[in-house]
Formats: C-alpha cells, sequence, structure tokens
C-alpha cells in the first residue's frame, strides 16, 4: 500500500513538471499587447492604444453618396394606341384630298352581332309611342240601369249598357298609354355605334368627305347625277347621307329621290340607320363628333 502510493506522487510530479514546461514555453513566444482573451474575440488594448483613449475623439468622417438615378419608365406607358388611316374626299367631285388617322378602337372594332342587335332593339323600343287608348267599362258614359231582369226571361244575363258585351260599351282588358321604352347600358350603346362604323368602315362602305356636302341649288337632277357618278344611288344600294348641320338646298333637292338615299344630320342618326343601306357618306365633321359622343374617351 505504501509503495502505491510512492508510485502515484511520482506520476503527479511527472505531470506537474510537464505543465510547467508547456507554460514556460507559450510564455517565451506570446508577444505583450497581442495576447487574446480566451472568453472574448475582443482585441486587447495596448499601453501605446490607452493613451490615444485620453485625446477627445475626432469627428466621423461622412461618406456623400450621390442619389440613385430613377428608373426608366416602361415602354408601354408611352406607346401610342393604333390607328387606321381613313381617305377624305372632296364633294362632289369624290376625289381624294388627304388621309387621317382615328383609333382602331373607333373604326376597326370586332364585329359584335349581339351587341348591334340589343342596340337595334333599344332604339326601336325608345322609337314606339305607346298612344293607343280604348274606355273600359267605367270611363263609359251612360245609364247605369239593368236592361232586363236577371232571370225569367231564358236570356244571358246583362247589366247596363257599359257591358263589353254590347256595341258601345266598355272594352275589356283594352289597351292603355304606355311606355315601351327599354334600358341599355351607356358603355353597350357606344360599343354598338363603334362596331357598327367599324363594320362599315372593313367592307370599304363608309365614305368621309373633307368639306361640307352642299350644293349650288335645290335641283334634284344635278344630286341625282351627283349620285349615280359616284356609285351612291339605288344600282349601288341607296346611301345615307350623314351632315353634321343644316343643308337645306341638299335636303329639298332629296325629297324626291327616296329612292337614291335620304340626307340626316348627325343628331338624327342611330345604330339602325348606320346598318340599313348600302353605304354611309358622311361628313369629317359629323364623324369626329360621334368619336366624341360614342368613342372610348366618352365612357
Amino acid at each position: 500500500m505504501a509503495m502505491q502510493t510512492i508510485g502515484i506522487g511520482r506520476s503527479l510530479l511527472c505531470s506537474a513538471g510537464r505543465a510547467g514546461a508547456a507554460q514556460d514555453v507559450l510564455r517565451a513566444f506570446t508577444v505583450p499587447g497581442l495576447a487574446r482573451s480566451m472568453a472574448t474575440e475582443a482585441e486587447l488594448i495596448s499601453s501605446s492604444s490607452s493613451s490615444s483613449l485620453s485625446s477627445p475623439p475626432s469627428p466621423p468622417t461622412t461618406l456623400k453618396v450621390p442619389p440613385a438615378a430613377p428608373p426608366p419608365p416602361p415602354s408601354f406607358a408611352y406607346r401610342k394606341p393604333p390607328t387606321v388611316l381613313t381617305t377624305l374626299y372632296k364633294f362632289p367631285s369624290l376625289e381624294p384630298s388627304r388621309f387621317e388617322a382615328f383609333p382602331s378602337s373607333f373604326l376597326f372594332a370586332p364585329l359584335r352581332r349581339d351587341i348591334l342587335h340589343r342596340a337595334v332593339v333599344f332604339e326601336g323600343d325608345s322609337h314606339r309611342l305607346g298612344l293607343a287608348s280604348t274606355k273600359w267599362r267605367r270611363e263609359i258614359h251612360g245609364s247605369s240601369h239593368k236592361l232586363r231582369p236577371q232571370k225569367g226571361t231564358g236570356r244571358a244575363r246583362l247589366g247596363d249598357r257599359d257591358s263589353p258585351m254590347l256595341r258601345g260599351g266598355g272594352v275589356a282588358f283594352g289597351p292603355k298609354p304606355r311606355d315601351f321604352s327599354t334600358k341599355l347600358p351607356r358603355k353597350i350603346y357606344d360599343l354598338a355605334w363603334r362596331t357598327a362604323l367599324s363594320y362599315r368602315y372593313r367592307r370599304g362602305q363608309l365614305v368621309v368627305m373633307e368639306d361640307e356636302m352642299e350644293v349650288v341649288e335645290a335641283d334634284p337632277g344635278l344630286v341625282l347625277g351627283i349620285m349615280r357618278q359616284n356609285g351612291w344611288g339605288h344600282d349601288a344600294g341607296r346611301s345615307t347621307l350623314v351632315v353634321a348641320g343644316e343643308r337645306p338646298r341638299l335636303k329639298e333637292a332629296m325629297v324626291g329621290l327616296g329612292r337614291e338615299g335620304r340626307v340626316l344630320t348627325k343628331e338624327e342618326v342611330d345604330v339602325k340607320d348606320i346598318l340599313e343601306m348600302g353605304r354611309i357618306v358622311i361628313e369629317r365633321e359629323a364623324l369626329l363628333w360621334f368619336q366624341q359622343e360614342h368613342g372610348d374617351a366618352a365612357m
């Protein structure tokens, strides 16, 4: 037991000697002021740097960074809407004058038969007057005396002279003045206008005049010659002349030429009028008015 105790003591002394030698080696290679603590990663402050702490700190230097340039705007923000070219003619020679661009949404819209049908029905309902009126039994002026007894005659029961079964009596469930007009959203009606004009433009049946369509005198023969020379008459399916204002001489000359066409002002034109005849001959001012009233900007 004593021998074991002596052996353990010698081993401890040897290990202690080795640890001391290792510490002496580390102290020889360690430079003062550059040692790091094992508990943190922060650098130790040396004696030379500690003296600088007593002096006032220098003001921090700020770097001026120029502002970044704004990103360029997207290309689609400045893209112009697509347009179509329309030829403007002189009246009455039909000589081409120049081209004018119109939005494709106004003169090149896709065909929508359902929208055109709704617009035509809407206009037809609005034009119905609904003036039919009949007198009901209570509105007939006459005696209220019973014509014959209720029983004993062998005939049907009959009241006074206002009975609907008698001539001159009231009308049972007869018509009364009423309003037949229906409702249609403004956007749908404007779309029908653009669709009708686009349909005429695609088929080459929209003739735009640069100046006013007015004749020198109210001569039906003169207007008939103009219609036949330009291919606007009955042989070509008749034509609708749309003017921007009153053209008294042209209207007077066209009174007896209903077989060749008709003249309408811009306020009198409906979608049905655009689709009804063979072609539309319209003044430029009237077409611009239609664009303002029924174009995309009107919505």
